[in-house]
């Protein structure tokens, strides 16, 4: 008897390998994948102005999130958030945390759409409260819509008034907005299957904890490119 049970018990471990390690490689495509949209984005001639980049603590990109609408919308998304390093996110990007997003709103529409989400955060409060716990937009963290083109003044406007700007791509159009209302929060599961073992935002970005794993090194290494350095007032940073 006890054999017979070893055996099934065997058996059934066995079986459950492949589907835990397509789990694992839906999380890395997924990880790969912010990296192509915001490769994407980034090269959209009248994208997201490098000034607001250039003053961002973190960014968050959260491709093809679908959006259903019958009467009631509702969207959820999976994808990553990376910040600089340092105490005072002075230094490179480091490594992704896995975030999600999910919402509900009134909407009257019919039907689904596929859109990429990607949102600014602009300073230590809302990287941090993003890190701790699950965040509302617009009530726990102030957010709008983020500006387009190369209009310093207004981008460093908006920036001042917003911890959050968001961004969305659906159907080739690329535009500000407004995501409040939706959460953000970790997901910690997604983290386990990403580095092998069960870390939190805060681990992983403010720790040190791990490196940068291979699936997320095209959006890391995207951002150090367009934006080496971090050019928020000091002051802010404290």
């Amino acid at each position: 008897m006890i054999k017979q049970m070893t055996s099934l018990f065997l058996a059934l471990s066995l079986a459950a390998l492949p589907l835990a390690a397509e789990k694992d490689k839906k999380e890395t495509e997924r990880l790969e994948n912010c990296g192509t949209v915001l490769k994407e984005i980034l090269n959209i001639p009248d994208d997201i102005p490098i000034d607001l980049l250039n003053q961002a603590e973190c960014v968050i990109v959260i491709p093809t999130v679908i959006k259903f609408a019958m009467g009631v919308s509702a969207n959820a998304g999976k994808g990553a958030m990376i910040c600089r390093s340092g105490q005072h996110y002075t230094g490179p990007w480091g490594p992704p945390a896995m975030m999600r997003l999910e919402g509900l709103g009134i909407g009257f529409q019919l039907g689904g759409q596929a859109t990429d989400f990607v949102l600014l955060v602009m300073n230590p409060q809302g990287a941090e409260s993003l890190m701790k716990s699950k965040v509302k937009l617009g009530v726990d963290a102030a957010a709008s819509a983020g500006p387009k083109g190369r209009d310093a003044a207004a981008a460093s406007d908006i920036a001042m008034r917003a911890e959050i700007l968001s961004y969305s791509r659906s159907r080739g159009l690329f535009a500000g907005v407004s995501l409040e209302g939706s959460t953000l929060r970790q997901d910690n599961m997604a983290n386990a299957k990403i580095y092998g073992r069960r870390l939190t935002a805060l681990e992983i970005i403010r720790k040190g904890s791990v490196g940068v794993p291979a699936a997320g090194r095209t959006m890391v290494n995207l951002l150090n490119q367009k934006s080496p350095k971090n050019m928020s007032d000091p002051e802010s940073l404290k």
